[in-house]
């Protein structure tokens, strides 16, 4: 069941003068990638054909991701009535195919495909608390918070179904930490950078890989403040298995946050340099 529905936004409390360009260009890309949540569970489908517990559980998930896509491109289009959010989808899906034809996980073990998703959802809930704490555009914030809330039950729910596996597969601390810091260096792969150049490039500009993650990135990370990394430490510690409290924690996240400023500022110059 949906938590929430796209008609129960409040519609009629936007206001165009309190958009920040810089955020539009973020909200027309997520809104394709979640909306590709169908592929994925069908991925996951595969994966975990013979648990029908979980594949009915990924079926409600895409449902939310597809929401997701959904309210966050009526709000884009709001902001920009020429922008077509259908046919961005479409452009998109044409330029970036998940492989579905498969029968395993991509990472080795089904502990191990959890523990990808637990990334990604860590990913996708910091991302859409640090946009909502950013803009002051009241609708986008509402659905930045509906839609941060929603990715953290998701990571919990990767996390419970991770913790049934576990107790199968048996895998250790540091295999489940090279999992974990595997999947985090695949936000810079193409999916993020095809679904900039799909949904904010025109049609006749060739796509390029770098120009197109500089120009997410560069974007994406500058809305991060230390707490939404103290999150994210949290969250990926939980699911490796270590214990998210007291000094440790606090000095990880100082970490993270560093390295995301790092990288937002090496992206910016990858930016400035095209």
């Amino acid at each position: 069941m949906k938590h929430w529905r796209i008609e129960q936004m409040d519609w009629d409390r936007f206001d165009p003068r309190r958009v920040d360009p810089d955020i539009v260009p973020l909200v027309k890309a997520a809104s394709v990638v979640e909306r590709n949540g169908l592929d994925y569970a069908c991925y996951l489908k595969n994966v975990f054909a013979d648990d029908p517990d979980f594949s009915k559980a990924a079926d409600n998930w895409a449902q939310e991701e597809v929401q997701h896509g959904d309210a966050l491109g009526r709000w884009a289009m709001l902001v920009d009535p020429s922008w077509d959010y259908m046919a961005a989808f479409e452009r998109y899906r044409r330029s970036y195919r998940l492989d579905l034809d498969v029968d395993a996980s991509i990472r080795g073990s089904r502990t191990g495909e959890l523990i990808a998703r637990c990334m990604v959802e860590t990913g996708t809930s910091s991302f859409y608390t640090a946009l909502a704490d950013a803009t002051d555009e009241p609708v986008l914030k509402a659905i930045c918070r509906q839609i941060a809330a929603d990715e953290y039950r998701h990571f919990k729910l990767f996390y419970d179904h991770m913790h049934r596996y576990l107790r199968r597969e048996h895998l250790g601390v540091w295999q489940r930490t090279r999992i974990a810091l595997g999947r985090v260096t695949e936000s810079e792969d193409d999916e993020l950078a095809s679904a900039f150049h799909s949904t904010n490039e025109p049609i006749t500009v060739p796509y390029d890989h770098k120009r197109c993650i500089a120009a997410y990135m560069s974007r994406a990370l500058r809305f991060y403040q230390p707490r939404h990394a103290v999150r994210v430490t949290g969250m990926i510690l939980k699911t490796i298995g270590w214990t998210p409290h007291g000094r440790l924690h606090a000095l990880i996240a100082r970490g993270v946050y560093r390295l995301l400023m790092m990288r937002q500022r090496k992206f910016a110059r990858v930016m400035a340099a095209a």
